[in-house]
């Protein structure tokens, strides 16, 4: 097998590292393909290739992330990763644990822990790597690198985010709220949601967006239900899909353009948060993106002619 079959037949597992330890999907992509230069033009042939490409993707990361981190203290608004609508890669052993850690809240929750820290969370609990590999790549050494993972659990642990253990009742749940939602039906929408239900967007300054949190299910419910059958009525559409393994939907605009994501944390059969990602930087890499600001300033007329 030449470089290029062994990279690309791990090229999914690599991204999936740098995305649970970056929360970006640019920047993944970016640490992978700087792993890619790196192996190629690397005169000896590792043992261990699968070690080597990981401990390469994840000491970038590390790097990135030390310095995105200075980025997101500065960032306008509330900061979510950017939306990834399918994990490229695949463990049939460990599908629930993959689904779950690449899920907004957790993603949300990792960083709170320090880049060591993420990292061998990721390595350890999401890919099960095993110590001296884990300690290869951090650039630690074993016995500090247990410390690391235990200091990661308990924090993560202690927060760790509750999902709704069925997914094909969240998926019938989530069906369910965006009938509802395209109908304008406030109380089929509030019978979906958890009394304490929070929305909130991400726009990072460069699109509409909330002016705060909206919280408590008459008031979500109300919202939804006045702004997006409008939204429809200017040939907004709502595509339901996973959106980070939890229930979404993408929104484009009539030409078909990407104007933000929409994921639902679900649990004890009603929806607890509802997340929009709608700066377009966080768009582009799953297509062409639309003007946010152009479809509000519609909205906003259409309300003024509306009788």
């Amino acid at each position: 097998m030449s470089r290029t079959e062994e990279f690309q037949e791990l090229r999914p597992l690599l991204f999936s590292i740098a995305y649970r330890i970056l929360g970006s999907v640019g920047e993944a992509e970016d640490a992978v393909q700087e792993t890619w230069l790196r192996f190629s033009a690397s005169p000896a042939e590792p043992r261990s290739v699968r070690a080597f490409l990981s401990a390469t993707v994840t000491r970038l990361s590390i790097d990135v992330l030390r310095s995105a981190r200075v980025r997101r203290e500065e960032y306008v608004g509330p900061w979510f990763p950017e939306p990834l609508l399918a994990d490229p890669y695949e463990d049939p052993a460990r599908s629930a644990e993959l689904a779950d850690s690449v899920s907004t809240a957790a993603l949300l929750l990792l960083e709170r822990l320090s880049p060591l820290e993420r990292a061998v969370f990721v390595l350890r609990e999401v890919f099960d790597f095993g110590f001296p590999e884990i300690a290869s790549a951090v650039g630690r050494s074993e016995p500090a690198c247990r410390q690391l993972a235990v200091r990661a659990r308990r924090h993560m642990t202690e927060g760790r985010p509750r999902f709704e253990a069925d997914r094909t009742a969240r998926a019938e749940l989530a069906a369910r709220f965006f009938g509802a939602l395209r109908e304008g039906d406030v109380g089929g929408l509030r019978e979906l949601l958890a009394a304490d239900v929070s929305m909130v967007g991400d726009s990072g300054g460069k699109a509409p967006r909330l002016a705060r949190a909206v919280l408590g299910a008459g008031n979500v419910s109300r919202l939804l239900a006045t702004v997006f059958p409008r939204l429809a009525g200017l040939d907004v559409t709502c595509e339901p899909h996973d959106v980070n393994g939890e229930p979404g939907a993408v929104f484009r605009d009539r030409d078909g353009r990407l104007l933000h994501t929409m994921a639902l944390d679900v649990l004890d059969g009603r929806i607890q948060t509802i997340r929009l990602v709608v700066n377009p930087d966080k768009l582009g890499h799953l297509g062409p993106v639309g003007d946010a600001w152009a479809v509000h300033r519609e909205l906003r007329q259409s309300r003024r002619t509306t009788p």
